[in-house]
Order: structure tokens, then sequence, then C-alpha cells
């Protein structure tokens, strides 16, 4: 967003709904991304197609260092900062007391759905790296950790881990339909153009960065995350 669209949203009426940038163009890439490779990771697991199951899971790895790194210095609304909520926060969310930024960014609740999804991603792929079905499948970092680890590893990837992920995934896909058919709240829109219309606009929202050099500062750290991604494949016997 440009200084002078920050003016006008500033000059404003208060009713009047102004549309600012809440979501930056690698925030929601990433989403869409890790979107279509956690599918794709749970259709390939399921269906025994190990060797495009474990390309996913490298992309997803690659994600989610990304993800990590874009939380300190990405734009606004998506650093961790921004939607680090207290009990309180989220109590008195559930009790209808929402502070105005909640309407923003990820509420209280979505808060913690995005925490746990990236918690319970990055266990799952972490005990991927580390598994081994003793058919044809073996991680590629199995041979630095003990017989007992990789086991531990294993049952839990192919078995809880699977099963969670695929909770998690039906539950913010219910989420979001509850929110946009039921809450009439629009969540699908933004996370597709990155702008949000913001009531009043007196509130003077503090958009995000989403510029040429925030863009190519992500597209450098994604790099180096597929970088790191693409080595721990290769120690892949």
């Amino acid at each position: 967003m440009t200084d002078s669209s920050v003016a006008a949203m500033r000059a404003a009426a208060p009713d009047t709904p102004v549309r600012a940038r809440i979501w930056d163009l690698p925030t929601r890439v990433f989403h869409w991304t890790l979107s279509v490779a956690v599918i794709g990771l749970i259709g390939t697991g399921l269906g025994g197609v190990m060797e495009w199951h474990f390309r996913l899971g490298y992309v997803v790895l690659a994600l989610l260092l990304f993800r990590l790194l874009w939380g300190f210095v990405g734009g606004r609304w998506s650093r961790f900062a921004s939607f680090f909520y207290g009990p309180g926060s989220v109590v008195a969310y559930l009790r209808g007391r929402a502070h105005p930024d909640h309407m923003i960014g990820h509420t209280p609740l979505g808060a913690l759905s995005v925490f746990a999804v990236l918690a319970v991603l990055a266990l799952q792929v972490a005990t991927g790296l580390v598994a081994d079905d003793e058919i044809s499948a073996a991680g590629p970092l199995t041979r630095f950790v003990s017989g007992d680890l990789v086991s531990l590893a294993t049952g839990w990837h192919k078995a809880q881990g699977k099963t969670i992920v695929i909770a998690l995934v039906s539950l913010h896909v219910l989420a979001v339909l509850f929110y946009v058919l039921i809450k009439r709240h629009r969540l699908v829109r933004p996370m597709v153009s990155g702008d949000k219309l913001i009531r009043p606009a007196g509130s003077q929202v503090a958009p995000s960065r989403d510029d040429a050099a925030s863009r190519g500062l992500a597209l450098v750290l994604f790099a180096v995350c597929a970088g790191v991604a693409y080595w721990v494949a290769s120690l892949r016997i």
C-alpha cells in the first residue's frame, strides 16, 4: 500500500470500509502451495505412491522453514507477533469482546489453528525423515538415529500423525465454511487478493508491507530453505 492510499484511508469517513493490504504475496503463495502439498501428501500416503510422497514432503519441509523465517521478517499481519495471543485474549474473543485487531489478521482461534497446523506438520515431516517401512521407503536421516527412534517415528508417522493431519485439515476446511457461510466473514478472497475491507476506517490499520523489496527478500529466503530441503533429500540412499 502506498503512502497516498494510507492517507486516503485516514481521511475517509469513520464508517466507510477501506481496502487495506493484510496478506502479503509471499504469505498467500505459501498458504496455497502448502494446502496443495498437504493434500498431495495425504493422497500419495494413502495411495502408496511413495516417491511422490517423499518429494512433496521435501516441498513441505522447505515451506515450513520459510514460514518460520517469514514469521519474523514478513508483512505486519504475517508476523507471529501479530497473532501470538495470550489466554486472556482467547477468552475475551470467545465471550464476544474481541479487540478490533482480532478481526483484521488471524483471530485468536484462527491463530491457535495456524500454530497447531504448523506444529503437527513439522512433527510429521520430522518423523517422515527418519521413518522406515522396511520394504521400500526409508527417510534420508534414518541412518543417523537409533533403531528404536526409527521404529517410534515410523509408527507415529503412519498412524497417529497421519490421522491428526487429516483431522486438522478437515477441521480447517469446516471452520472456513462456517465463517464464510454462517458468520458471513470473507476469508478466502483476502487470501487470494491480499486485501481486506476494514471497518471503521478511523482505526488507521497498519497495512502489511508488500513491495518489490519484501517480495525479493521472500524469494531469497525460500531459495535458502529449498536448498536446505534439497540437501536433506540428497542424504537419502
